[in-house]
């Protein structure tokens, strides 16, 4: 069965999105401003939620047209194949937003789209009540300058969602994004990996899931395992595809530290539940004292900036010690994701390379250092 995706994404994460779901053989991938679009059969609808690291969701999706009117997205939502997946007996609540449209009542845009596709499944199952007691067929819509677009949500719980991450401290960085910032660092699984701000460890845990090249989904469910489109036999034959292509035989191992015992104690948890404990190591440090202890180190390090934790000044202090211990030296490369613009002038050097991305909705840029 040929079906259209749709993966929405963090900003500035797209081409990373669209390399890795090339690697999955999934077809027709392009990126778009804040979304991949690919195709694939059911067992790339599996394999992509199992595997993506940097991916927000997997969407399917349904199709897209102009609205203007409450009838253009009723008839245009009507037109729509929606038996190919919603049963008699399943549910499909709505959900979406709009954007810049003339249609901008986000309730009512989701009272009609129900209305449609209701008319539409009466029409086909030739029933007039629906109980939705079955599978979860979660619609969402968007809508943007007039465009509506309409998908059914394959995750479930956000894929920033591993698992191993029940508690965090203050200001987390989410997942996908510190996989994204290991991506871009070149993470090996012959480097040494660093953080010396490691909070609740979520950077250390997905560069060692990363290097171990662990599934990120592996321990998870998706709604899209319920489903009579992709039955248990594709989601068993995935997973073990996926454990297959672990590597736990190599010599990876990396090092976070914090000042917050309670912190780190959460990280050690995180570790333990995301099956990387034997290739990181937690301790209390400050970053003042921060030296690798390995000649070659990527170092990958979200110190809190004015918007998240700190203030101005005392993130500006940090950025000087920080400067002082990323020292130049072959076989190391420094990356530090930050929204402060004066990061430069208080870190002492410009970055040999730097790279825009979104923290949530918090713009940010990748500072790095590798000459």
């Amino acid at each position: 069965m040929q079906i259209e995706f749709c993966v929405p994404c963090l900003l500035g994460l797209e081409g990373l999105i669209a390399d890795e779901l090339r690697q999955m053989d999934a077809e027709n991938v392009r990126a778009e401003n804040g979304r991949v679009l690919f195709s694939g059969d059911e067992y790339t609808l599996a394999r992509a939620n199992i595997r993506s690291r940097f991916a927000e969701r997997i969407l399917v999706m349904l199709g897209s047209f102009e609205a203007h009117s409450f009838e253009d997205l009723f008839q245009g939502t009507k037109a729509l194949p929606w038996e190919n997946w919603i049963g008699k007996a399943d549910a499909f609540p709505v959900k979406g937003y709009s954007l810049n449209s003339d249609l901008f009542s986000v309730s009512d845009c989701q009272a009609i789209i129900k209305k449609a596709v209701v008319e539409r499944l009466k029409a086909k199952y030739n029933i007039p009540w629906f109980d939705e007691t079955g599978s979860l067929y979660q619609i969402q819509f968007s809508i943007m300058k007039n465009n509506v677009s309409l998908f059914i949500d394959t995750s479930g719980r956000g894929l920033h969602k591993r698992g191993y991450r029940p508690a965090a401290n203050a200001a987390p960085l989410k997942e996908t994004l510190a996989a994204a910032l290991c991506s871009l660092a070149h993470l090996r699984h012959y480097h040494t990996l660093y953080d010396p701000m490691c909070g609740s460890g979520t950077i250390i845990i997905e560069g060692a899931l990363m290097a171990l090249n662990i599934a990120p989904g592996i321990q998870r469910r998706f709604t899209a395992e319920t489903w009579s489109q992709c039955p248990p036999e594709v989601w068993r034959k995935e997973r073990t595809a996926a454990r297959e292509n672990m590597r736990h035989d190599i010599e990876f191992h990396a090092y976070g530290s914090d000042i917050d015992e309670a912190a780190l104690e959460i990280a050690r948890e995180n570790a333990k539940r995301a099956g990387v404990e034997n290739y990181v190591t937690f301790k209390k440090a400050d970053v003042r004292d921060f030296k690798p202890v390995t000649e070659k180190a990527t170092v990958i390090c979200n110190p809190p900036y004015g918007e998240r934790l700190l203030d101005a000044e005392s993130a500006h202090e940090i950025y000087k010690i920080l400067g002082k211990r990323f020292t130049p030296q072959k076989g190391r490369s420094y990356e530090i994701i930050t929204a402060d613009e004066e990061f430069e002038k208080m870190f002492g050097r410009k970055a040999d390379k730097r790279r825009k991305l979104y923290n949530g909705m918090i713009k940010c840029q990748v500072y790095m250092y590798f000459k």
